[in-house]
């Protein structure tokens, strides 16, 4: 049965729309230099939840050190931390060295600039001692109750873990922004040995995080994603595209796991964008059209046999 007319422009009108909101979505990420998906990666709950953090940024090492349920003794663990952190300021500097070339004085005034700095963070890690020795027995304790079959199928043991990995990601945040402040603190003393042309080149020594790149990958994909539903071109495997994406967001707010956030909105995102895929509503109303015709084999159209 051939669609009707007002079927073509209400499907083409509905394509257009959730391609608009892509776009302008990912649009308005790049465009805002201090938007991060750090938000959305924290608040994640359910099983896949832990993936979700594992991108978010670290003041060194805390993740393989400190933060890492392996029974290694906290003093152990907490030297381990600190030079992690050590050897991140010393490849910066070494990063800002090659795009801003020190003569001896500046040279020398930065490295007793590292080494006051290492001394600030050695005096704050060992302070911590008793309280990361009470951390690990927490987390080793977390691990526990995650690993018993009850905090999967009792709610209130669902909450008990959701409310101590909070708890213990709270502490940990804590910890990593005093000793970055240190890390701030010390390029703060590094810039002012330099003018201002040279402080615009030694910024660009940070090298970006994993985050920051992916964040950087979905803001674009959503613009080209937005772009080509818009314009009807590629609607079926952009559509799957966008519906793949909405479907990484809703996993990371199962609705049967306490405390999940409401995710309407997504899943009727979601089901618009699966009747656009499945409907040839790019062939009907879009650049698809008109790109059957220049294809030589008909798997333009679904089929790859010679037309």
């Amino acid at each position: 049965m051939r669609p009707t007319l007002l079927a073509v422009a209400a499907l083409a009108i509905l394509r257009i729309v959730v391609g608009l909101h892509f776009f302008l979505e990912g649009l308005s990420h790049l465009r805002d230099a201090d938007w991060s998906s750090a938000g959305f990666r924290k608040a994640a709950v359910g099983p896949l939840a832990d993936w979700y953090r594992k991108g978010l940024p670290e003041t060194g090492d805390w993740s393989g050190t400190v933060g890492a349920a392996n029974g290694r003794p906290a003093a152990e663990a907490g030297v381990a931390w600190k030079d992690s952190i050590v050897a991140n300021w010393k490849k910066l500097l070494a990063n800002r060295r090659r795009l801003v070339p020190l003569d001896g004085p500046r040279a020398s005034e930065a490295e007793r600039l590292l080494e006051a700095a290492g001394a600030e963070l050695d005096g704050y890690v060992a302070g911590l001692a008793d309280e990361f020795g009470a951390y690990r027995l927490e987390l080793d304790r977390l691990a526990e109750m995650r690993r018993s079959p009850a905090s999967r199928q009792v709610p209130f043991a669902r909450d008990r873990v959701a409310k101590k990995q909070k708890e213990l990601a709270g502490q940990a945040a804590g910890w990593m922004r005093n000793a970055a402040a240190i890390g701030t603190k010390l390029v703060a003393g590094w810039d002012e040995q330099l003018s201002s042309a040279e402080r615009l080149r030694a910024s660009e020594a940070a090298e970006p995080s994993a985050l920051w790149k992916a964040d950087r990958f979905v803001s674009w994909s959503l613009v080209t994603i937005g772009a080509c539903l818009v314009l009807g071109l590629g609607v079926k495997f952009n559509a799957l595209g966008a519906a793949c994406f909405l479907a990484s967001v809703i996993a990371s707010q199962p609705f049967w796991v306490p405390g999940a956030q409401a995710t309407y909105d997504q899943w009727v995102e979601l089901a618009a964008l699966l009747a656009i895929a499945a409907l040839p509503v790019g062939g009907w109303s879009g650049l698809d059209y008109f790109l059957k015709s220049w294809c030589p084999l008909s798997c333009c159209g679904g089929r790859c046999s010679p037309a």
